[in-house]
């Protein structure tokens, strides 16, 4: 099963209703940041075994301006670590998959794949793509692994491809929320001088999100939301 969360339905009266309890500062942020979210790149994260380096990936996610973070759970279930996110998680939506029986990979995979993504695995191994080498013209998901082994043999085998970052060192990988960083840097950078018409979210997305951010700012927002609809119905 995949667990994913709700959708956010949007009404533009409720919206300008809930606006009313945010600052114009923090609507203007919001409606800034907005405008640079994007779909267009992804991120999945495989039974992570330590919660802090999986939520340092989440702040990544919203500092890059990545919307999506998804992550297989196998042996281990991961939960937000708020201390080390600050407020991200509030921003970036999480999505997790998992499977009693059958694949959690081919779950998240599937989904990923019906969105019109192409995965790539990240891994050391020496015939791997190079990040230089990967050209983002079309979505791309990038697989990490977790702390120990990296990403399954599993993954190797139903990814797209796989890419690694070189390294000049004795080191052979950097920790999980570094690589995200880098990968995303050079991806987002590229992705954005080809001009993709959907890189960036539709303004029905965009809509989805802002109804959420602020109903996750103002307080007691469910009691706002009622007396909002109790106005409407008099």
């Amino acid at each position: 099963m995949s667990q994913k969360q709700p959708e956010i339905a949007f009404d533009q009266g409720l919206l300008e209703y809930l606006g009313q309890y945010i600052t114009d500062h923090k609507k203007k942020l919001i409606d800034d940041v907005l405008e640079k979210r994007t779909r267009f790149i992804t991120v999945v994260l495989e039974n992570i075994h330590k919660p802090h380096n999986a939520s340092a990936v989440i702040r990544t996610c919203d500092c890059f301006g990545v919307q999506d973070m998804h992550v297989i759970e196998k042996t281990n279930a991961y939960k937000v670590n708020p201390y080390v996110t600050r407020g991200a998680a509030q921003w970036v939506d999480l999505h997790k998959y998992y499977r009693k029986e059958g694949s959690s990979v081919d779950a998240c995979f599937d989904d990923l794949r019906g969105k019109g993504y192409k995965i790539y695995g990240t891994s050391p191994d020496p015939t791997s793509l190079t990040l230089d080498e990967l050209e983002p013209k079309e979505k791309i998901a990038l697989v990490f692994g977790n702390e120990h082994e990296g990403i399954s043999e599993e993954v190797k085998e139903k990814a797209d491809g796989l890419v690694h970052i070189p390294m000049l060192g004795f080191t052979e990988s950097f920790n999980i929320s570094v690589s995200a960083s880098i990968f995303l840097y050079e991806l987002i950078k590229k992705a954005e001088s080809f001009h993709h018409p959907d890189f960036y979210l539709s303004e029905s997305e965009k809509d989805i999100l802002r109804m959420k951010w602020y109903r996750s700012i103002v307080k007691r927002s469910d009691l706002h939301e009622k007396h909002y609809w109790k106005s409407k119905e008099a």
